[in-house]
């Protein structure tokens, strides 16, 4: 089964009542909101049918660094307790910013699902089209999810340091310019300002459009602009390790299927006192 990376508000609807279509809402608060309470806007509204993917409860709660990828048991239990199955076809969907579904998208990815769409244009195109939305929770039967993962998906800060002082990977950082060039604070506090030593950046909101990615024309434009070569090990970065997702998505989309994120991100790395930063200090 060929899956595309994005599937419209229609193809949905004709789906709705498909069995191997199974539909999760990724939609997380950026940096700055952390007082939204995103379960209770879930439950106040969302897809019909949708379970809630919730990125942070999902996430490996006895690291610091925040959203870090979980262990594959512990994701394959909160899979099959949200009523997922591995082998159906996944599609999720964020606020409409595309700012959270890749994230989800890759997380399915790399724990071994073959079939994972987003929808384009989220929870706002849905809503703009005044297309129907349904309250409460979802409970479905429980799911079949095997554990796995693809560790070669995933960097650590020692696979990074090593790229960065032998340049042995280009690494794209998919934060903001201002924060990538040290003229902004991160909204994290604690971190210092700047980047990893080489990277280049493609700030993620650069890529999309209407919450969607821009056509494949405009995004060889942005990522050769930034001297990014299609051609070359990639490592992906950013504050946290999910607008890198977006960066992931877009490369995917035009063919490069091996870039690598680097999951503690500036989190990780702009926290410590014992690594490099430009611009230099």
């Amino acid at each position: 089964m060929s899956t595309s990376f994005f599937v419209a508000a229609d193809w949905l609807i004709e789906h709705a009542n498909d069995p191997e279509v199974q539909l999760l809402d990724a939609r997380m608060a950026p940096p700055g909101q952390e007082h939204r309470d995103v379960p209770a806007e879930y439950r106040a509204g969302h897809l019909p049918g949708a379970v809630f993917f919730d990125i942070e409860a999902l996430s490996d709660h006895t690291s610091s660094l925040p959203h870090m990828m979980p262990r594959p048991e512990s994701f394959a239990v909160a899979m099959r307790e949200l009523g997922i199955s591995r082998d159906k076809h996944l599609v999720v969907y964020d606020e409409g910013n595309l700012f959270s579904a890749p994230r989800a998208w890759w997380m399915l990815k790399t724990f071994g699902v073959e079939n994972v769409s987003i929808l384009a244009g989220g929870l706002a195109g849905w809503q703009r089209a005044d297309l129907p939305l349904q309250q409460g929770n979802v409970d479905l039967p429980e799911g079949d999810f095997d554990p796995g993962i693809d560790a070669s998906a995933i960097k650590r800060l020692t696979d990074v340091l090593l790229a960065s002082h032998e340049k042995t990977a280009q690494i794209i950082d998919a934060r903001p310019a201002p924060r990538f060039n040290a003229e902004a604070d991160e909204p994290r506090p604690g971190l210092k300002r700047g980047h990893i030593p080489g990277a280049r950046n493609v700030p993620w909101g650069d890529l999309v459009f209407d919450g969607e990615l821009k056509t494949a024309d405009e995004l060889r434009e942005i990522f050769d602009r930034q001297g990014v070569d299609l051609h070359q090990p990639t490592i992906a970065s950013c504050g946290s390790g999910v607008t890198a997702c977006v960066v992931i998505l877009a490369l995917a989309t035009l063919g490069k299927t091996d870039v690598t994120l680097y999951d503690g991100a500036w989190s990780e790395w702009g926290a410590r006192d014992d690594l490099p930063i430009e611009p230099a200090r």
